[in-house]
């Protein structure tokens, strides 16, 4: 007698392994991560520069164009840093969006 989980009663396809993904869908996805995940750092920088909009910094070193200039790359490697360190989801996001486009054509 055999149990419904028996190895008679199990497709043959069931048993065989499914294909990888090939080098064009892993090239695709690579390629989608990482423009979801500079769309991510870009937003990011742009939220943190709003964030130290409104902080006015005094004493002998601060103000000047100078440091709008630093302030504005400390903005921008804030954002890369908190990407490389798994983002806040957005990127996750527009990953799955351009994969699921480009499948649509």
């Amino acid at each position: 007698m055999t149990t419904p989980m028996s190895p008679s009663l199990v497709s043959p396809a069931l048993l065989s392994p499914t294909p990888a993904a090939t080098a064009q869908d892993m090239a695709r996805t690579a390629k989608a991560r990482d423009a979801a995940q500079t769309f991510e750092t870009q937003f990011l920088s742009v939220m943190f520069q709003q964030m130290f909009a409104g902080i006015e910094t005094d004493g002998p070193f601060g103000g000047g164009a100078g440091e709008e200039m630093f302030r504005s790359l400390m903005t921008d490697a804030m954002a890369q840093h908190t990407v490389k360190a798994g983002g806040i989801g957005i990127a996750d996001t527009i990953q799955r969006e351009l994969l699921r486009l480009q499948e649509a054509d």
